[in-house]
C-alpha cells in the first residue's frame, strides 16, 4: 500500500503563470491578469483556510532576465516571501511556455540560458527557504512542442516541427535539472504533461492503428527524459523524478477530431489511464493539473477523487490532486472571464469570492481522502 507523503497536503492549488506570446505577438502573464502577482499573500491564505497546504506556481523568466545573465528577482521574491510566510508549500515552474526575447529557441543558447537561469533561482530559494524544494522545469513539453512547434498556435511558432521543439525543450530540461541539484542536491523535480486517449471513429484495422500512435505520443517527452527514447538525447531514469499529469473533460478524442465525452462509449476512466504511466515509469504520480469550467467544476471534481482513490486503493503511488487553475483567469485568446477556479476575480481589497459547489465538494473529498489515508495506514 502506498501512503502519500511528498506534499503537505493531498489538494493542491495552482495558480495559473502562462506567460507565452500569442500567435499576434501579444505577450501573456496570467500571473498579472489574475491579480496573483499584486495579492499573492491573501490567495495563499485563502488556500490554507480550505485546507489546502500545497501549490503550484511560477516564475516569470521573461521579466527576471529581460536582460542576458542579469537576473531582477523582484518579480518572484513577493510570491516565494509570501508562500513561506503563509506555509504553503510550492511545486515552482520556471518556465510556463513564456521565455525572454532575443533568444532563438531552436538554437543551443536557449538550453544554456535555461540552465544558467534554473541555478539562479535555485540559489534563490534555497537562500530564502529551508524547506525541499519542488520545480516543474518546463511546463508541458508535449503540449507546448504541438502548439508551439506543429500547429503555430503560441510561440514560437512553429509549423511542422514539433518533434524538433520537443527534442529541444527535453535538453533544456536535463540541463535545468542538472544546473539545480548542483546547487541543491535536495530538489525534487515535477516533469508535467497531459494525459490523453484516443479513438477511431470507425472499426478498421488502419484507423486503430493510426489513433493508437498518436495515444502513444503522449509518452514521447518523458520517454526522452529517462533515456527510453532518442536516448542521445542524454536522458536517464533518474531525469524522470515525479510525474505530473494533466486531465480535464476533454482529454480524450475522436482521432481526427472531436471530442470524447465521459459517459460516451470508448471513454476510459481516468485510474485506468494512471495504472497505464505508472506500469510504464513506476514513479510517484501527481495529477498536476485538472478542473472543469463553470458549473462542472464540482462534479468533475468528485470524478476524479473518485477514479485518484481507486487508484490509490490498488496501490498505485498517487502523491496528490492540484485544482487548476485555482483562480478564475482571463482567456487566452479573447480575455473572455473563464470561471474555473475555487476563486474567482479578485477586487481592490484583494479578495476573492469563493464559488461554494467546489468549495462544499472539496471539503467532502478531502475528507475522504483523509479517510483512505488512515485506513491505508492501518495496513501498513
Amino acid at each position: 500500500m502506498h501512503l502519500p507523503s511528498l506534499f503537505d497536503s493531498f489538494f493542491l492549488g495552482g495558480f495559473e503563470c502562462s506567460t507565452h506570446r500569442r500567435d499576434d505577438g501579444r505577450r501573456l502573464d496570467l500571473v498579472d491578469s489574475t491579480g496573483h502577482a499584486r495579492w499573492a499573500g491573501q490567495d495563499y491564505a485563502a488556500l490554507r483556510r480550505h485546507g489546502i497546504r500545497s501549490a503550484r506556481d511560477g516564475l516569470r523568466w521573461h521579466l527576471i532576465e529581460s536582460t542576458a545573465g542579469h537576473y531582477d528577482w523582484s518579480s518572484f521574491l513577493p510570491q516565494l516571501r509570501a508562500a513561506e510566510q503563509a506555509g504553503v508549500q510550492v511545486i515552482w515552474d520556471l518556465c510556463h511556455y513564456g521565455w525572454p526575447d532575443g533568444i532563438d529557441i531552436w538554437r543551443p543558447e536557449f538550453v544554456e540560458r535555461f540552465a544558467r537561469f534554473a541555478a539562479a533561482a535555485a540559489r534563490v530559494v534555497r537562500e530564502e527557504s529551508d524547506r525541499v524544494p519542488f520545480y516543474s522545469p518546463l511546463n508541458e513539453m508535449s503540449f507546448w512542442a504541438w502548439a508551439g512547434g506543429e500547429v503555430a498556435y503560441f510561440s514560437p511558432l512553429g509549423r511542422g516541427r514539433g518533434d524538433e521543439l520537443k527534442q529541444q525543450l527535453v535538453r533544456a530540461s536535463i540541463a535545468a535539472i542538472e544546473a539545480i541539484r548542483a546547487v541543491d542536491p535536495r530538489a525534487r523535480f515535477v516533469q508535467v504533461d497531459p494525459v490523453i486517449h484516443v479513438v477511431p471513429r470507425v472499426n478498421r484495422a488502419d484507423a486503430q492503428a493510426d489513433a493508437e500512435r498518436y495515444r502513444l505520443a503522449q509518452f514521447q517527452a518523458w520517454d526522452m527524459l529517462a533515456g527510453l527514447q532518442w536516448p542521445g538525447l542524454g536522458g536517464r531514469p533518474e531525469y524522470l523524478d515525479i510525474v505530473g499529469v494533466n486531465f480535464y473533460p476533454n482529454n480524450q478524442w475522436f482521432a481526427g477530431g472531436g471530442t470524447l465525452w465521459r459517459g460516451e462509449p470508448g471513454y476510459r476512466p481516468f485510474s485506468g489511464i494512471l495504472a497505464e504511466v505508472y506500469q510504464r515509469y513506476r514513479r510517484p504520480l501527481l495529477v498536476a493539473e485538472t478542473g472543469a469550467e463553470g458549473e462542472q467544476r464540482a462534479e468533475w471534481l468528485r470524478y476524479v477523487g473518485d477514479q485518484v482513490r481507486l487508484a490509490l486503493q490498488r496501490g498505485l503511488p498517487l502523491e496528490g490532486i492540484c485544482l487548476y487553475p485555482v483562480l478564475d483567469y482571463p482567456g487566452w485568446t479573447d480575455d473572455r472571464h473563464c470561471q474555473t477556479g475555487l476563486f474567482g476575480y479578485v477586487n481592490r481589497q484583494g479578495e476573492r469570492p469563493v464559488y461554494a459547489p467546489l468549495a462544499e465538494e472539496l471539503r467532502h473529498q478531502q475528507a475522504q481522502f483523509d479517510a483512505l489515508v488512515g485506513q491505508l495506514a492501518a495496513q501498513v
